[in-house]
């Protein structure tokens, strides 16, 4: 996941548009963390990493939890990005999930070390990094209720899901990426395909009945 900091889709404050200073500081902190973990990074680790000045890092961010946060939520929403461009209209309902989870799961594998801070370093941030994961969460489910409830396929209605079913498919395949991580299987995220495409397909079905 390296490449999914390179055009970052967290806009920088002052500019209303990425700084090119944002993104390598997004860069330096993926390359910090990746080398000596979140807890033992510090803020002199990724200013060299992105090779920036101290002051420099201070007009982005306060604080090194900051930039974690950044660089999680705009890994994720590029993420989001990759399962967006999968879906294709053209298509039924269940194909277009089976498509978008596929998308999903290559783009997850492309870096198992941010991978693994992304997913699970995130959860030791305490409140500020569960706020986070929250809203990226939400944007999540709120992409595959209007993807799924807008789509048709052909004489069978259209799926349906609530909010609330939305955001569990998207919890159900987090815990799939996350016991993927524990068991050191990132390079076996494509098998994931196939029961996540099961679980959205399976809830979709239900909530329209």
């Amino acid at each position: 996941m390296t490449a999914t900091i390179d055009k970052p889709a967290t806009p920088d404050a002052a500019e209303g548009a990425p700084s090119e200073h944002y993104t390598r500081l997004l860069q330096g902190m993926a390359h910090a963390v990746a080398a000596k973990g979140y807890a033992d990074t510090t803020i002199a680790d990724i200013v060299r990493e992105a090779a920036v000045s101290r002051r420099t890092f201070y007009e982005h961010f306060s604080t090194k939890t900051e930039c974690l946060i950044a660089l999680y939520e705009t890994a994720s929403r590029l993420g989001l990005q990759a399962v967006s461009e999968a879906f294709d209209p053209a298509q039924p309902w269940h194909t277009q999930v089976e498509q978008a989870m596929t998308a999903y799961m290559d783009y997850l594998a492309q870096d198992p070390v941010l991978l693994r801070t992304l997913f699970v370093e995130i959860l030791g941030l305490g409140l500020p990094g569960l706020a986070a994961r929250r809203r990226v969460n939400g944007e999540i489910a709120n992409f595959i209720q209007v993807a799924i409830n807008s789509s048709e396929s052909g004489e069978t209605p259209a799926a349906h899901l609530s909010s609330q079913m939305a955001m569990t498919v998207v919890g159900g395949i987090n815990e799939l990426v996350l016991q993927a991580i524990e068991q050191d299987r990132v390079g076996d995220l494509r098998e994931l395909v196939a029961p996540a495409t099961r679980l959205v397909r399976a809830v979709a079905a239900d909530s329209r009945r």
